[in-house]
């Protein structure tokens, strides 16, 4: 049996909704037939991906490394269908490609876009992997790439592409459960953290190689989890691990978000571009004005930005 991306999107539901009723109701399948499904796709692979109980299923350690890599084919092909949707009803029309890891300021930035360029189709590609990304953007495939490079982790930027600097050195942050004892501290020392078990995306780019430099520099050797974000934010919340984050995250009210003292991870964040593109200078300033938004409106980034005498402050 090869697994197809109707596998991996079942996959994903399974985990999304942590029953098989519910994901077989969002798939518009029978739950026999997903749970069939189910068990093709883990004898294919030798292993159980989910640990059934009562109360639903959860992703095994070898379930969760899965769907670190499942998770993006299936947004990368869900992003390819509605592009592809887009150009057909609009081909005509001016066009907009934007490619970008996440961010918080996101969605005000396709906000500002529409507002700013009317009457241009904008479409969305997400990945996790900036260099991905940036291939993409070299291949004709994107008009813009908004990508972080992780400090000590150059990205592989193709030839030819023409880059702004968003943010220098964005700091990040950690995210942890609110009653963790760190967490009463504005800032937290990473040697507070050295029991704890780390959680890391081993498919974010530069991302497990920064976490462990910055970790032997501490000379701390915790146990690490391999998995996404998305999945892992209910074992950060019951205390289960902790794991770096943007430090545009939140507010929250079931997690805290606390800076690192030294700030000893940081990320560039870049705005690559293909040479003379008409609408280059209007995406940029857009994305300058919404990363702004989102700097501000996170408290704990807020107060190290005026700590630390930022631009982003002074130009509010």
């Amino acid at each position: 049996m090869e697994l197809e991306v109707r596998h991996l999107r079942a996959l994903c539901a399974i985990a999304d909704t942590g029953s098989l009723h519910k994901a077989a109701r969002q798939l518009g399948v029978s739950q026999p037939s997903l749970t069939t499904q189910l068990r093709r796709i883990e004898h294919a692979l030798g292993a159980e991906l989910f640990a059934r109980a009562r109360g639903g299923c959860r992703p095994t350690p070898l379930g969760l490394a899965v769907l670190s890599r499942a998770r993006p084919l299936v947004a990368q092909m869900a992003a390819l269908v509605i592009e592809t949707r887009a150009a057909a009803a609009c081909p005509d029309g001016a066009l907009l490609r934007v490619g970008s890891t996440a961010s918080r300021a996101l969605a005000s930035w396709l906000r500002k876009l529409r507002q700013r360029l009317p009457g241009t189709d904008i479409t969305l590609h997400m990945d996790v992997s900036a260099n991905a990304l940036l291939r993409a953007l070299a291949a004709g495939q994107l008009d813009v790439a908004f990508v972080h490079e992780v400090e000590g982790c150059p990205l592989r930027v193709p030839e030819g592409l023409e880059r702004h600097v968003l943010v220098e050195r964005e700091p990040q942050f950690v995210s942890m459960a609110l009653d963790h004892p760190a967490a009463s501290s504005p800032v937290v020392d990473l040697a507070d953290l050295a029991g704890d078990r780390w959680m890391v995306d081993p498919t974010v780019d530069g991302e497990w190689d920064g976490l462990r430099r910055v970790l032997d520099e501490a000379g701390i050797d915790p146990p690490i989890l391999h998995a996404d974000y998305h999945t892992a934010t209910s074992l950060i919340v019951a205390g289960e691990a902790v794991a770096p984050c943007q430090p545009t995250s939140g507010p929250r009210d079931d997690m805290a978000i606390r800076p690192l003292l030294g700030d000893p991870l940081g990320v560039r964040l870049l705005l690559y571009g293909r040479p003379g593109f008409p609408a280059g200078p209007a995406v940029h300033a857009e994305l300058v004005a919404a990363y702004r938004e989102a700097a501000l409106r996170a408290r704990a980034y807020r107060q190290w930005l005026r700590c630390h005498g930022s631009p982003l402050i002074k130009a509010a």
